[in-house]
């Protein structure tokens, strides 16, 4: 039986259709995606990738 789970994502300058077609691309079946959250980021190259 298929398993449900939900994760958050951020990314910078992506449309949700675009991220939606590249977890698709990878075999992941999407259900929904929704935006919970936006706000404008002067210095992305600043912060420090994820671990």
């Amino acid at each position: 039986m298929p398993i449900r789970i939900n994760y958050v994502l951020k990314v910078y300058d992506a449309k949700l259709v675009d991220v939606k077609k590249a977890l698709e691309a990878a075999n992941i079946k999407v259900h929904s995606i929704i935006e919970a959250h936006r706000e404008d980021v002067e210095k992305i190259a600043e912060e420090k990738p994820a671990a």
